[in-house]
């Protein structure tokens, strides 16, 4: 199932925004750009580039997987934040909860989490 609307990121400017002026942490599978939001929440985009795979059938099921991966953390997050998760070569055939882990882990190493939520993990 995919993020409601009023939790992505749809502009090609957005995108452009968060690349460029956001920070950046990343782990052997991810890339998780970020930069604070005029809007009220957190807006996650997707970018699966075409060196990824040529098939866009792919690109976009790892577009959903990284969409579920997100999911269960959505309620943990701070404050008002544009989020861009890019996926590198490694993360494409992964297991899908190997992809959660990893999301978890950056978003905590860039302090979007709530603390107390990673404990209770």
């Amino acid at each position: 199932m995919a993020l409601k609307r009023a939790l992505r990121l749809r502009k090609s400017s957005d995108f452009q925004r968060v690349r460029q002026q956001g920070r950046v942490v990343s782990s052997p599978l991810l890339v998780l750009a970020y930069v604070p939001s005029n809007t009220q929440g957190i807006r996650v985009g997707f970018v699966v580039s075409k060196r990824i795979s040529k098939l866009a059938v792919k690109r976009n099921r790892v577009k959903r997987l990284l969409s579920e991966a997100i999911r269960p953390f959505l309620p943990e997050l701070l404050g008002n934040w544009d989020v861009v998760l890019s996926v590198k070569q490694q993360g494409v055939d992964v297991n899908p909860a190997m992809l959660t882990r990893d999301v978890g882990t950056l978003l905590q190493r860039a302090r979007l989490r709530d603390a107390f939520s990673e404990q209770s993990n």
